[in-house]
């Protein structure tokens, strides 16, 4: 089978549904998979192409987790290929944050033989469409075998039309070899020359009404989300950002920053809860929302949704996050033409700039262990100003948001879904996306194991990630919202003897622990400057500090 200049396919012989598949995903630019393949998925991956990458993870919830960060770094729908059934079950916790990611996946699983389906024989994928819904925004299973193809080119568009997002397709495992027929073939070419644009234009009358607010404010705050990087939208916010004098902050758990965490303007991550927003908004009369929901809250934190005296505007591109938001009058746009339009009409102002933030302290002299908080001031002193850092660290996150300043676009990825399992995979695919820029995974102790085989294809594919584990020997964020929920003798909230280098070395990663402060700067300049292989550095650090008058979980002592 060869492409003709007009796109066709010509005939070398029959050409079957998988060569024209293949053919599909090869004009899509979409060459890069991720996968755990089962005995269903064979016959689709039956001579893969040698211009292919096939990247493996031991169990399935990693190669969704990988396609995550490297969709989220190229802007591209990423290919990720599941077993059915059990497997695409197994991968459900990292379909759950692509989702709020608004990564645009294309799943897909094998199904069992069409002929044999009926009879639900074993590794049959009943109602293979429902399965995965809610978490996809669109999944089908082909009706015949010749409209493979077609079923996928429309879940490629789907995938990375906004709200972006993971879809699934399901394909038995006997499509793919039927052969097609001219009639067929035709109908393909058609499909596989076909592109979806979105085009859109924020209105103008809106634009200006936005900017007079803005101007008549006398203290307006910008929050802003993924969406900003997703869009494009950077730059035109940080310009936006400056000719208002806007102070400007993260939404809570928003999986991208989307603005620079070292700009002078930028004053952190707001915390998840609605008492805690409006306390730090306290003061500012105008809030303008780009490209974030309006709010995602938790734990329970009651409080007014804003500060007393204040209004919201919020701009997203996702029409559910304008309709389920508690307060605020919502656009539904591209953030990115949003933005755009705001500047035409918004003038420099010369109100008062807001307060910088304190530089983060990064003590010397330090032994192991050593505050969290101190470590990611190390961390950040440190690593390159184009790092990568990928964070799952659960106690860990909001001293994070306030120690590392990442400045670069796609420069913080973190799970916007809150499910464990996100870092190390996301990591892999975020370096295999961006190999001139260092990767950093921010690690937990803790949640670093619900993806632990992640660490076999970093190292099997000498990924050169750096990977730092905060080793605290705690469930640390679980004793925070006990305390807050009022609970005590939680069991299993503790992890002793976990030996996170001995487990990573197991793996064939280079593993170290750092005893000090200067151990961790060395050891992670070291691991950077290493191109050919990924890097564990294991740090101990204290306890979670706990509020005075709470008390703690009781200790599982093993072999009690």
């Amino acid at each position: 089978m060869t492409q003709q200049p007009n796109g066709r396919l010509s005939r070398r012989g029959p050409i079957t549904v998988r060569q024209a598949t293949m053919e599909l995903f090869r004009d899509h630019g979409l060459t890069t998979w991720f996968g755990n393949p089962g005995s269903t998925e064979l016959t689709l991956l039956d001579d893969f192409p040698e211009d292919f990458r096939y990247f493996l993870g031991l169990q399935e919830m990693i190669p969704v987790g990988m396609a995550d960060g490297f969709a989220q770094i190229t802007g591209r729908p990423a290919i990720v290929n599941v077993h059915t059934a059990a497997g695409l079950g197994n991968a459900m916790g990292a379909i759950f944050n692509a989702a709020w990611n608004k990564t645009p996946l294309v799943i897909t699983a094998g199904n069992q033989r069409r002929a044999m389906q009926n009879q639900v024989t074993l590794l049959t994928n009943v109602d293979a469409t429902t399965f995965p819904r809610p978490l996809v925004k669109w999944s089908a299973e082909p009706a015949i075998a010749s409209e493979v193809p077609a079923v996928l080119a429309r879940a490629i568009h789907i995938a990375q039309t906004p709200p972006m997002g993971p879809v699934f397709v399901s394909l038995p495992m006997d499509d793919m070899a039927v052969e097609l027929d001219d009639t067929q073939l035709a109908d393909i070419d058609l499909v596989r020359a076909r592109r979806v644009t979105v085009a859109t234009e924020f209105p103008t009358e809106i634009a200006r009404e936005i900017a007079d607010r803005l101007a008549a404010a006398k203290a307006p705050a910008l929050v802003v989300g993924g969406d900003v990087e997703r869009a494009g939208a950077l730059d035109a916010v940080v310009t936006l950002a400056e000719r208002t004098r806007a102070a400007v902050w993260t939404a809570p758990l928003p999986g991208l920053s989307g603005f620079p965490e070292n700009h002078p303007l930028y004053q952190g991550l707001l915390s998840p809860g609605a008492g805690l927003v409006s306390e730090a908004l306290a003061g500012h009369d105008l809030v303008l929302v780009l490209g974030a929901p309006v709010f995602r809250y938790y734990p329970y934190v009651p409080g007014p949704y804003l500060p007393e005296g204040a209004s919201l505007i919020h701009i997203t591109s996702d029409p559910d996050e304008a309709a389920r938001a508690p307060v605020g009058d919502a656009f539904i746009a591209d953030v990115r033409s949003a933005a755009h339009a705001l500047l035409d009409h918004v003038v420099p102002s010369d109100r008062p700039a807001p307060p910088v933030r304190p530089e983060p302290m990064a003590p010397d002299g330090l032994t192991t262990p050593m505050e969290a908080s101190d470590l990611y001031a190390l961390l950040n002193r440190a690593a390159p100003a184009d790092t990568i850092w990928v964070t799952e660290a659960g106690s860990g996150e909001l001293l994070i948001g306030r120690q590392i300043r990442a400045g670069a676009p796609f420069s913080h990825l973190s799970a916007a879904g809150g499910g464990l399992g996100f870092g190390l995979p996301a990591a892999i695919g975020a370096q295999l996306a961006a190999p001139d820029r260092p990767v950093v995974a921010l690690m937990g102790d803790g949640s670093m194991h619900y993806a632990i085989t992640a660490l076999w294809t970093a190292a099997t594919y000498r990924i050169p990630l750096t990977i730092v584990v905060c080793s605290n020997g705690e469930y640390g964020v679980l004793k925070q919202f006990g305390a807050l929920e009022h609970t005590a003798g939680v069991p299993g909230l503790d992890l002793p003897a976990l030996d996170i280098v001995d487990t990573a070395a197991s793996y064939g990663v280079q593993a170290y622990e750092a005893h000090d402060s200067e151990e961790v700067v060395e050891l992670l300049r070291s691991g950077i400057e290493q191109r050919d292989r990924p890097t564990l550095i294991n740090v101990p650090t204290n306890r979670v500090k706990m509020p005075a008058g709470t008390q703690a979980a009781k200790p599982v002592h093993v072999g009690a």
